[in-house]
């Protein structure tokens, strides 16, 4: 019996296609119209709202992972792995009403009416980020927290010059150099850090660096507290612990970039 002889449907490989250029909106909203021919709207509706919820939580979650991990993902990896779940959500849902529709010879929607509407959900999904990085670029809190950073990085340069003196100078200038300088601007660091924290609005991706940034700090202020204490006590029985310090801020260094 054709049940579904007066029904047209959006194929799996429509679906694919749409998914493929418009994300799990174009697959929600596809699954629905399925699901609106079939009779059953309230299984639609939550089907557009599930697309509307993945698409969100996917650009959210692309925006919050660090670039330095996300030039490691393989540019197909992301598509390919939603491309994949929504074929399995298909086959399990509606396959069995698709193949049926498929062996009676009924009626598909055609490949370019589902590649259209994933173009328009592409382009949905693009005006989107595009409004979003403009509201967040808009954010004060970005103009303040470059401003505060300018002094972080003087304050840096200024200080690291202190390991080019460590053989050049005497021990009278170098602890000089430690007590008012060297100390004091990376002390001045960790409260810069602190004070930025402050701002209202501080974007998720300053808040995430700050917190590299202010363990960056406190390794600084150790490692020159222990290359005080052993200028002061002229000994080389701290070097080991100061590499240590060393390999730690490389390290914080390697997640800030």
């Amino acid at each position: 019996m054709n049940k579904t002889e007066d029904l047209t449907f959006y194929s799996q490989r429509a679906i694919w296609i749409a998914t493929f250029l418009g994300g799990p909106l174009a697959a929600g909203y596809l699954i629905r119209e399925n699901f609106k021919a079939m009779g059953k709207p309230e299984k639609g509706n939550k089907a557009l709202i599930i697309g509307i919820v993945a698409t969100i939580v996917l650009f959210v979650g692309i925006f919050m992972i660090p670039d330095s991990v996300i030039d490691k993902i393989p540019p197909m990896l992301i598509p390919l792995t939603y491309l994949g779940i929504v074929y399995v959500i298909v086959e399990r849902t509606q396959g069995t009403v698709l193949n049926q529709h498929k062996e009676n010879d009924n009626a598909f929607f055609s490949w370019w009416r589902a590649t259209g509407i994933g173009v328009v959900c592409l382009l949905i999904i693009t005006a989107s980020v595009v409004g979003y990085t403009f509201y967040e670029m808009s954010n004060p809190a970005y103009e303040q927290y470059d401003a505060e950073m300018v002094q972080f990085s003087e304050n840096e340069a200024e200080t690291l010059v202190f390991y080019d003196h460590l053989d050049t100078q005497p021990t009278s200038v170098l602890l000089s150099e430690l007590n008012n300088t060297v100390l004091p601007k990376w002390k001045e660091n960790i409260s810069i850090i602190e004070r930025t924290n402050q701002l209202p609005d501080l974007p998720s991706e300053l808040v995430k660096q700050n917190e590299y940034l202010l363990k960056y700090a406190e390794l600084r202020v150790e490692a020159f507290e222990l290359l005080k204490k052993a200028i002061l006590e002229d000994t080389d029985q701290y070097s080991d612990q100061i590499s240590q310090l060393h390999f730690r801020i490389d390290d914080q260094l390697r997640k800030l970039n």
